[in-house]
């Protein structure tokens, strides 16, 4: 019985304890964070610092519609049958790839910086970015040999050529890190915003490669992909003048506003998630509307619509229609016209010439000695052509 009391004595004081460490930190956490977050996670739940609450609601819905974009894509995949919609399938599931690694990177700038979080930034920060523009960069290549070829490249061919082109940014953000961290062994935290904005040189490089590719693909021969060549331009514009923003803001307007250090993430983190939801908008949205629509059934022109124009019906090929048995004639020596005929016609002579005073009638032209049906005789025969004109049995009626 003693043993019992004195164990409930000691749950009481566990408990006593707990809870007063627990009021002590809740005392020192900012307001509308709990007892389950504490630092150096406070930014996700801080009340006072309202953008950060902001940039992880948007960034928690961007990546809610790339996955479920990315899940529609695949399950309808097979029901795909052009290939040139086909082939750009695979650009657009890399691209939601890195929207999704653009809204998860910005998580990281909520947390409180340390030396991995700065490792972390500044390898993959241009990385994602280089993916992304690579996919845009491939689309216009794939846009301008549709619009050209009427053929465009493999999907697998035009997500190896992204891959391959975003990972020379990739060796770009290991040289700097391996120089600045590892041999003249600075911080990870420790750089100027110009030597960060410098190290994405290549990726603006591919977003302006992107936009002319978007350019050039306006000017093909087909109008069937002029939507996609639209849509395309559209994002390469939006995504420069959101990059000439952040920068500009990053190295002269926080500097400008005395807040230098404090809005560096701040405006990193608006730039990821910004630039992701503007190319789910503009680019993977309709690119996969597009890619999704069934292709459009083939209509026959109706002959007898007299809306048309004359000159459509007199450019439609109607052998196509024609069985290969009747587009030879037969000449019909019944209905045709003999030598003897033709040359007293011509002559103006003949058994039933009148005699009048006028001259002999000029010579009438005459195709040939074979009956050559109009148009509107083959359309009322279903495509058959007769070799002779229609005659009547019946009796003739006086």
């Amino acid at each position: 019985m003693a043993f019992l009391q004195v164990l409930l004595l000691l749950l009481l004081t566990v408990a006593h304890r707990a809870r007063s460490q627990d009021f002590e930190d809740s005392e020192s956490l900012p307001r509308g964070c709990g007892w389950g977050l504490v630092r150096p996670y406070t930014l996700l739940c801080d009340l006072d610092s309202i953008w950060g609450v902001a940039v992880e609601s948007v960034a928690a819905g961007g990546v809610l519609a790339a996955i479920l974009l990315a899940l529609v894509l695949l399950c309808r995949l097979r029901h795909i049958s052009e290939a040139e919609k086909r082939s750009g399938v695979g650009p657009i599931l890399l691209l939601l790839l890195g929207i999704l690694g653009l809204f998860g990177l910005s998580f990281a700038y909520l947390i409180e910086q340390d030396e991995s979080l700065c490792l972390l930034h500044r390898a993959l920060w241009g990385l994602l970015f280089a993916i992304c523009f690579s996919c845009l960069l491939v689309q216009g290549v794939r846009l301008r040999r549709l619009g050209r070829e009427r053929r465009s490249p493999g999907g697998c061919a035009l997500t190896g050529l992204a891959l391959g082109l975003s990972a020379v940014q990739g060796i770009i953000a290991a040289e700097w890190l391996l120089l600045t961290v590892l041999r003249e062994g600075r911080a990870a935290c420790q750089y100027l915003p110009l030597d960060f904005s410098l190290a994405c040189s290549y990726v603006l490089a591919l977003l302006l490669a992107a936009l002319t590719a978007a350019s050039l693909a306006l000017c093909g021969k087909t109008r069937q992909w002029r939507c996609n060549a639209i849509w395309l331009l559209v994002t390469c514009l939006l995504s420069v003048l959101l990059w000439v923003a952040w920068v500009g803001f990053y190295l002269y307007g926080n500097v400008w506003l005395g807040r230098s250090p404090d809005w560096n993430d701040p405006t990193l983190a608006i730039a990821l998630v910004a630039q992701g939801w503007l190319l789910l908008i503009f680019h993977a949205i309709p690119e996969s509307h597009i890619c999704l629509r069934p292709p459009p059934q083939p209509t026959a022109p109706d002959y007898f619509d007299t809306s048309q124009n004359s000159t459509r019906m007199r450019e439609t090929s109607f052998d196509e229609d024609i069985p290969l048995s009747h587009r030879q004639f037969v000449e019909n020596q019944g209905y045709g016209y003999n030598d003897e005929n033709t040359a007293g016609l011509r002559s103006g002579g003949g058994a039933g010439q009148h005699t009048t005073n006028t001259g002999a009638r000029p010579s009438a032209p005459f195709r040939s000695n074979v009956y050559q049906p109009t148009e509107m005789t083959m359309i009322l025969n279903g495509g058959a052509v007769p070799s002779a004109p229609p005659t009547y049995t019946g009796r003739q009626l006086w």
